[in-house]
């Protein structure tokens, strides 16, 4: 089993933990990662562009003028394509870009990013992630303080007020629980912070 420190806030190592070698030392497949990134900006997409074909648009009815002897080009609407306020011809339509990602596939594309993070040394545990208080300033002395940098993702085991409050100040730091977590956003990140509760969580789900 791997064996990492467990940091404080203050930047102190308090201890060690055993993490799951299924969990964190998962076989990576760069293919499946691939796809569970692909799949995720895919469900992303609203798909509501819209445009209107001939048919779709009001008016045109009556025949502009007469089909022979005005010298002018045959015309039956005033809504085709090459008329101004005309259809559009092969424009976007809405559609769904959803697409199916299964269980199995995406509980193997997590254990594998958080393989591949602890691999590249860039997830980190900590005894707990509770603040003082909400503010910014605290966050900021404490990722300084563990070396974080700014493009963080904070995974803790239940909701935690005082965090989530810190964090909506950074444009590229977030807070999540183990229960919320996907592939695209662990792999988004560039460090993972884990306090001993989300570990046991994301454990206790990814184990099986």
């Amino acid at each position: 089993m791997p064996t990492v420190n467990v940091y404080n806030l203050a930047g102190e190592v308090v201890g060690e933990i055993e993490l799951s070698e299924r969990v964190f030392e998962a076989p990576v497949n760069t293919a499946l990662l691939h796809q569970a990134v692909v799949v995720h900006q895919a469900n992303q997409r609203a798909g509501r562009a819209e445009t209107k074909t001939r048919s779709e648009i009001r008016g045109g009815g009556r025949k502009p003028w007469r089909q022979k002897g005005t010298g002018r080009a045959r015309a039956g609407t005033t809504r085709a394509p090459h008329w101004r306020h005309g259809g559009v011809v092969f424009g976007p339509h809405a559609r769904d870009f959803s697409m199916r990602f299964p269980k199995k596939m995406r509980r193997a594309a997590i254990r594998q990013a958080f393989s591949a993070k602890l691999r590249d040394q860039e997830l980190l545990v900590v005894d707990s992630l509770t603040l003082p208080e909400a503010k910014t300033r605290l966050m900021v002395e404490a990722m300084d303080r563990l070396n974080l940098g700014r493009n963080v993702l904070f995974i803790t085991a239940n909701p935690e007020d005082s965090l989530k409050l810190s964090v909506r100040n950074f444009k590229d730091v977030h807070a999540t629980t183990a229960g919320s977590l996907d592939a695209y956003n662990l792999l988004k990140y560039h460090r993972l912070v884990l306090d001993r509760g989300a570990v046991e969580a994301v454990e206790g789900v990814f184990n099986a």
